[in-house]
């Protein structure tokens, strides 16, 4: 098994389609500063008409309304950077002038949303692209490749932390902001399979039912189960994956330096009648070749609009993400906090 990463062979160049970016935020900054570097940047948008003066002059490209981008016969791809409210909307209307559609995370608030938007996407004959980082990371993708090779045995526990402090929104959650580059990765090593048990806690300190904090169980199947643990209230910034099989553990850490942040646990637990024995044995760092993974990522929308092929984060990926939040909120249940924080104005 193994993840793509488009080579340097495929990275578009104009005769395979311009690209155009709705949303300079802090986000979608970095995604106009990779696009220009792939040599695909043709116009960006922004709500704030001098915010997009500003970055089209910082990125050499033009400005344009959203209405003249999808009119742009140059433009083959659109990337949605924008709140989430607007990405079903946005993208529909993408698709429906004949664009690809890159859309960042999270594909849509509610699934009916997103089935929409795929749905559109097949009716159209375009490929719509969610912004699920992780999965185009160099080091997922090598531990992803060697969880199935059968390096650590059958896996048996999925354990995602993703903490920090920053970041908070009042349109979204955390649940909708910051779980879904996890839920994208569990079902990469689920291969596609959805959880038959979700339970969810969430707190909401800041915003009155707005999740600042979230800790969410699945069961896949009898031996299978998978945590999340998500904030943006931690001091600590923590982004790591564990992933616990029969005979080891792999650890994606994302805050370690490159060359510490994948490691092999080969340690091992045996049974002897009612005793536990724990082999234990060094951790070995494995070696990845280092590459950003928004360009990764960047390169892959360009080779799926170039050949109107799906990506890894396809509309199909992004729904079953959605219908596991989906699940996620169903069954949620808020811990409610003595009092909301009193925040200084």
């Amino acid at each position: 098994m193994s993840e793509y990463s488009a080579p340097p062979s495929l990275k578009a160049t104009a005769e395979n389609g311009l690209i155009g970016v709705a949303g300079c935020g802090m986000w979608g900054k970095n995604i106009i500063r990779n696009l220009k570097k792939l040599g695909v940047l043709h116009a960006v948008h922004d709500h704030h008409d001098e915010r997009a003066a500003e970055y089209a002059q910082m990125f050499d490209c033009q400005k344009l309304s959203y209405e003249e981008m999808l009119s742009d016969d140059k433009i083959s791809g659109i990337v949605l950077a924008t709140a989430a409210p607007s990405h079903a909307t946005l993208a529909c209307a993408a698709l429906a002038k004949g664009k690809h559609v890159f859309i960042e995370k999270p594909m849509a608030l509610t699934l009916q949303d997103a089935q929409q938007i795929a749905q559109t996407a097949q009716a159209e004959n375009r490929q719509v692209m969610i912004g699920h980082l992780i999965r185009y990371h160099p080091v997922f993708q090598q531990l992803n490749i060697l969880a199935h090779q059968g390096i650590i045995g059958e896996i048996r526990h999925i354990q995602a932390n993703r903490l920090a402090m920053g970041r908070i929104r009042s349109t979204e959650s955390v649940i909708f902001d910051l779980c879904p580059h996890d839920l994208a990765i569990i079902l990469a090593l689920t291969e596609g399979a959805l959880p038959e048990q979700v339970s969810c806690q969430f707190i909401s300190h800041i915003t009155p039912d707005i999740a600042d904090m979230a800790l969410t169980s699945m069961r896949f199947s009898d031996s299978l189960t998978a945590q999340m643990h998500t904030s943006w209230m931690s001091p600590l910034k923590e982004h790591r994956l564990t992933v616990t099989g029969s005979t080891g553990a792999l650890v994606f850490d994302d805050t370690r330096p490159w060359a510490e942040k994948l490691a092999h646990y080969p340690h091992h637990i045996t049974r002897h009648g009612e005793h536990f024995h724990i082999d234990r044995a060094e951790v070995r760092f494995i070696e990845v070749a280092e590459a950003e993974p928004l360009s990764c990522e960047m390169q892959a929308f360009i080779h799926s609009c170039a050949t109107n092929t799906p990506a890894l984060t396809s509309a199909s990926e992004g729904v079953a993400v959605q219908q596991i939040l989906e699940m996620m909120h169903h069954h949620a249940v808020e811990l409610s906090p003595a009092q909301k924080m009193s925040l200084t104005p």
